[in-house]
C-alpha cells in the first residue's frame, strides 16, 4: 500500500510560490492501477516524483509499503519503521528508489545501446553475474513481447516498442511500484492500446502497483482500478474509476468526463441551436445514465407505451469502463405535463438517474 498525507511542493517562480503539490492525501492499494489525472500544470508529475523522491517535498509523509513512513520537514527526510525514527540515509534511499520502477512519456532510453544493453543497465550496478543479467533479461524481453529485438538499437524500433524497452528496464530490478508519467502520450491510438493492454496484464501476472498519470480520461477508463483527479496542485475528486465515470461531481471532472464521450456534443448542438434546451411541463431535453445495475434496453419504448408520451433520442453513449458499460442517452420527452412528470418518476424509479438539461 502507498499512503500519501498532507504532500506538499512548492517552488518559487519570479519572485512568487507555486503549490505544485498543496496538501495532497491519497491511499493507494497494493495491486491496484491508481490514475492521476489533470491538465498541464495541475501538479501530477510533480506528484508522481515526489512519490519516489526524485523532487523532494517540503513537508507530509509517504508511506511505501513494508519500506516505512518517510517523512518530510522543510525538506529534510526521515524514516519511520517499527516506531523508531531516523533520518532518512542515502542508501535507504537508493533501496527505496530501486523498489520503484519508472516510466516516460519520452522513453529515455540510450540511443548508442541495443535493447538488450539499455535493460540491463540497471543490473549492472547489483553486483549481478553476466549469466543472470543475461537470464533476467531474458525474461524481461518474453514479458514485454520483444524476444527478437534483443539486439537491435532504439532508432530500428516503433514508439510503441520503445515504450516496451522502458518498461521491461524500469521492471528490472523487479519493482513492487511501476510509475508512469505520460508514458502513451507520444504514441498512436494502435500503440497506446497495445501499451495499456501491456500494463494490465503485468498487473496480472506480478502483482505491481501501477500508479498511472495522464491527461486523458479514455486511459483512465481503458485499465484504472481508482482515479484522483488534480487541478492547480491538489486533488478535487478520488474515487473508483466507474463512480467517477457515472457521477463525476467536480467541474473539471465533468469536462475530463464528457471529453472522452460524444456527450459533450450536446453542447455544441444547443449552442447551435439544433437542439433546444427546453424545460416545460410538456416538453423536456433530459439525460438519463445507466449504470451496471440499471442497465434495460427495453426501458425506452415502455414509457412511451405506459405514458403515452413521445421520446426521441438525440444523443447516445455508450462505454465500457474496466469491462462494465455506462451508457448515456439524451432525449427529449414530450406530452401532457402530468404524463411527463410521470414517465420521469419511472425512469427514475428504474434505477436510471435523469437530469432536465436548461441550457448548454
Amino acid at each position: 500500500m502507498v499512503q500519501i498525507e498532507h504532500l506538499e511542493k512548492t517552488y518559487q517562480l519570479k519572485g512568487k510560490e507555486l503549490h505544485a503539490v498543496n496538501d495532497v492525501s491519497l491511499t493507494i492499494g497494493d495491486g491496484e492501477i491508481y490514475g492521476i489525472i489533470g491538465y498541464s500544470g495541475a501538479g501530477k508529475s510533480t506528484l508522481v516524483r515526489c512519490l519516489n523522491f526524485l523532487e523532494i517535498p517540503d513537508h507530509g509523509s509517504i508511506t511505501i509499503g513494508d519500506f516505512g513512513k518517510i517523512s518530510s520537514e522543510n525538506g529534510k527526510l526521515s524514516l519511520t519503521k517499527d516506531g523508531k525514527t531516523s533520518p532518512l540515509s542515502e542508501k535507504k534511499l537508493r533501496e527505496l528508489r530501486s523498489s520503484i520502477g519508472m516510466i516516460f512519456q519520452h522513453f529515455n532510453l540510450l540511443d548508442r545501446s541495443t535493447v538488450f544493453e539499455n535493460i540491463a543497465y540497471p543490473l549492472k550496478y547489483r553486483g549481478i553475474s553476466k549469466a543472470e543479467i543475461e537470464k533476467r533479461v531474458d525474461e524481461l524481453l518474453d514479458m514485454v513481447g520483444l524476444t527478437d529485438k534483443k539486439y537491435v538499437y532504439p532508432s530500428q524500433l516503433s514508439g510503441g516498442q520503445k515504450q516496451r524497452v522502458a518498461i521491461a528496464r524500469a521492471l528490472s530490478n523487479s519493482p513492487k511500484i511501476l510509475l508512469s508519467d505520460e508514458a502513451t502520450s507520444a504514441l498512436d491510438p494502435d500503440a497506446t492500446e497495445s501499451i495499456l493492454r501491456l500494463l494490465k496484464e503485468l498487473k496480472a501476472k506480478l502483482g505491481i502497483t501501477i500508479i498511472l498519470i495522464t491527461h486523458e480520461m479514455a486511459v483512465i477508463k481503458s485499465i484504472a482500478d481508482k482515479v484522483a483527479v488534480m487541478e492547480r496542485g491538489k486533488v478535487v475528486e478520488v474515487g473508483d474509476v466507474y463512480e467517477v465515470f457515472a457521477h463525476p461531481k467536480q467541474p473539471i471532472t465533468q469536462k475530463f468526463v464528457q471529453s472522452s464521450s460524444s456527450l459533450g456534443n450536446i453542447t455544441k448542438l444547443i449552442e447551435n441551436d439544433e437542439v433546444a434546451a427546453v424545460d416545460t411541463p410538456e416538453k423536456k431535453l433530459i439525460k438519463l445514465t445507466f449504470t451496471r445495475e440499471s442497465v434495460d434496453n427495453a426501458l425506452i419504448s415502455q414509457v412511451s407505451r405506459k405514458f403515452n408520451v413521445d421520446l426521441n433520442i438525440v444523443l447516445a453513449n455508450i462505454d465500457i469502463i474496466t469491462e462494465d458499460a455506462l451508457g448515456n442517452i439524451i432525449v427529449t420527452i414530450q406530452g401532457p405535463a402530468d404524463s411527463v412528470r410521470e414517465a420521469i418518476d419511472y425512469i427514475h424509479s428504474r434505477g436510471v438517474e435523469t437530469e432536465v438539461i436548461t441550457h448548454a
